[in-house]
């Protein structure tokens, strides 16, 4: 197997344009190195999520299984575990020196990882037909979960990958085929397109991984060039200006693929779940709602640790107007705040402040973000004071607040407090990553970063940074508030969509919340439709728009070529799969709100009914 991995190298390297000999080597073994690297830095993480799984699975069958299956199970895993921690072990304690050693701990290592996934596929055959419906979603939900959390550990060697997938899921699905009848056989069919997207997931990953590889290299080549040939120094040091754009771009493609097809699934399944009334059907429904949010955020969350751990975010301190990004937080948590029936308020947008205002804002997201999560009842407020020479950035919650023991802990990665479980399904879909984010982020700008919490009343975050030059403060383009609740009988809303699967889920979904549709692929066809229109026809009454449309154009684009037609109040939404290239200062200029894919169905309701204002009948 380590073998293979070499193997995929070279053909990627082949694919490259025509190189010297010892370079297209070099980069072949760098590539191998890269992905042997990807892949041990994982072991920790991947260690504690297969431990965690199996007790999982212990825990859930502990009065459903036979006690012979679920001991032989466990006993089998729990040695093939510590072989794994072992192994483990020995690779972070001494890396390997040289090309064979790295050949042996790769095979080793590979038939590790196959032999847990043999077990996890063994464990679905044996547990499932034991289980209530409950039980058979919670092993599904666990055996899926390993699908998708070994893409950015196993993708980069695709072979693997899909040996590991269908180790792990096509017993899964053979075994639920099999024991449920017709709805056995519906339910089969619709995991195996999971798996196949999923699947997808890692051709995507894997070639973006293999590109980012290749320019790093050459990058350090160029790094070299640069100390060996003082006479070309500035065109080196274009180029690998050059290279570090290339690999953002990259890291940005990637993020979109991944997303396009995790929204697209969101649509359909909401879809599905409003056309059927079987209780099982919802039920798996609302469980892969539940997984394609969690998706989202794990994402997004492990892009932002990979961003910073590997020195990707550059502090840029500069003066700036903290009303400025009060309003960007405004506009982008208003919608999910007002969902839920809290009072998002601010104070203190006068002050201005000097640090990155990118990385405060950033920072400012993720505090909002879990202040709203945890709140069920009462407000959230965000403040700006100043303290002599300081400004004081602050989150205010009426949550449940954290213990005194916590609090430390809290900002650790993937953690996950004792009392989270007992709260509401929704609270849950954190990852343990946003406080970590925020600590690592506040650490790279050297700025102190302070909890104070008192357990049932609430807490408050607070971010000190140098006061800053006074900077014009732009005009607000606050949105009004909004009634609560949402319907769209008698509404019209166009969408424009190059994307033809999540066009279609998107036009399922809307229609299936009474709302008349007219969905189009391009800008030009839109327009022939608005031109063909009766005149005296009332206009569309929300548009909802793709950032990337085909022949290079963009939402905001449409956005403008229709408000030309219909009028500039038409309200709008702009959907984007891209979290590396920030649109907010684009939405507030054009007066239109951002959703980042995958859109779970509840979070657009509650945007749509946000921007038109609407009460259920």
């Amino acid at each position: 197997m380590p073998g293979a991995v070499a193997d995929d190298a070279s053909a990627t390297a082949r694919a490259e344009p025509p190189a010297a000999g010892p370079t297209a080597a070099a980069d072949t073994g760098a590539l191998l190195r890269d992905r042997a690297a990807a892949m041990f830095s994982y072991n920790p993480t991947s260690l504690a999520g297969h431990a965690l799984g199996a007790v999982v699975v212990e825990l859930v069958f502990a009065g459903a299984a036979p006690v012979e299956l679920r001991l032989g199970w466990g006993t089998a895993f729990a040695l093939l575990w510590l072989a794994r921690v072992a192994l483990a072990w020995r690779i972070a304690r001494q890396p390997a020196a040289d090309a064979a050693t790295l050949h042996s701990r790769l095979r080793w290592w590979i038939v590790s990882m196959l032999a847990m996934a043999a077990l996890w596929g063994a464990a679905g055959w044996s547990f499932y037909p034991h289980g209530s419906a409950l039980q058979q979603i919670a092993l599904i939900l666990v055996a899926y979960t390993f699908c998708v959390a070994c893409v950015p550990i196993l993708a980069p060697q695709f072979g693997l990958y899909l040996t590991f997938v269908a180790l792990v899921y096509l017993p899964v699905i053979a075994r639920v085929g099999l024991n449920n009848g017709s709805l056995g056989i519906q339910t089969a069919i619709v995991m195996a397109v999971a798996m196949a997207m999923t699947i997808v997931l890692g051709r995507n990953y894997r070639n973006a991984f293999d590109r980012v590889s290749l320019l790093q290299r050459r990058t350090e080549a160029l790094m070299v060039q640069l100390r060996a040939e003082k006479a070309d120094a500035d065109d080196a040091r274009r180029e690998a200006e050059v290279a570090n754009r290339a690999k953002t771009q990259f890291f940005a493609a990637a993020s979109h693929d991944l997303r396009q097809p995790l929204h697209a699934m969101s649509l359909f399944a909401e879809a599905l779940r409003q056309r059927s009334h079987d209780a099982e059907v919802i039920q798996l429904v609302n469980s892969i709602n539940a997984s394609v949010d969690a998706l989202e955020g794990l994402f997004s969350e492990l892009l932002d640790i990979t961003r910073i751990d590997t020195g990707g975010v550059e502090v840029r301190p500069a003066h700036f107007h903290v009303g400025a990004i009060f309003r960007k937080l405004r506009l982008h948590f208003e919608p999910t705040a007002f969902e839920k029936g809290l009072a998002l308020r601010f104070r203190g947008e006068r002050h201005h402040g000097f640090a990155d205002p990118l990385l405060v804002e950033r920072i400012l997201r993720n505090l909002v973000s879990n202040a709203i999560r945890y709140t069920e009842d009462g407000s959230v407020l965000v403040a700006c004071r100043r303290r002599a020479d300081r400004l004081h950035l602050q989150v205010w919650d009426t949550g449940p607040g954290i213990a005194a023991a916590d609090r430390e802990r809290i900002f650790e990665e993937f953690c996950q407090l004792p009392g989270d479980a007992a709260r509401a399904p929704d609270q849950k879909k954190g990852l343990g990553l946003g406080l970590a984010i925020v600590r690592r982020l506040a650490g790279l700008m050297g700025e102190p970063l302070t909890l104070q919490s008192t357990v049932g009343r609430g807490s408050v975050f607070t971010l000190e940074v140098p006061v800053g030059a006074a900077m014009p403060a732009p005009a607000p383009n606050v949105p009004a508030k909004a009634p609560a609740g949402l319907t769209l009988a008698g509404r019209l809303i166009v969408i424009i969509e190059d994307e033809p699967a999540v066009r279609a889920g998107l036009e399922v979904l809307l229609e299936g919340w009474g709302a008349a549709v007219a969905g189009f692929d391009t800008i030009a066809a839109a327009m022939q439709w608005a031109a063909a229109r009766d005149p005296r026809a009332a206009g569309p009454d929300l548009l909802i728009v793709d950032y990337r449309l085909e022949g290079g154009h963009t939402g905001t684009e449409a956005i403008a070529t229709l408000r030309q037609v219909f009028g500039r109040a038409l309200p709008a939404i702009m959907v984007t799969g891209s979290t590396m290239t920030s649109h907010d200062a684009e939405a507030e200029r054009n007066d239109f709100h951002l959703l980042i894919k995958p859109v779970a169905p509840n979070k657009l309701r509650a945007m749509i009914g946000f921007k038109l204002g609407l009460r259920k009948p």
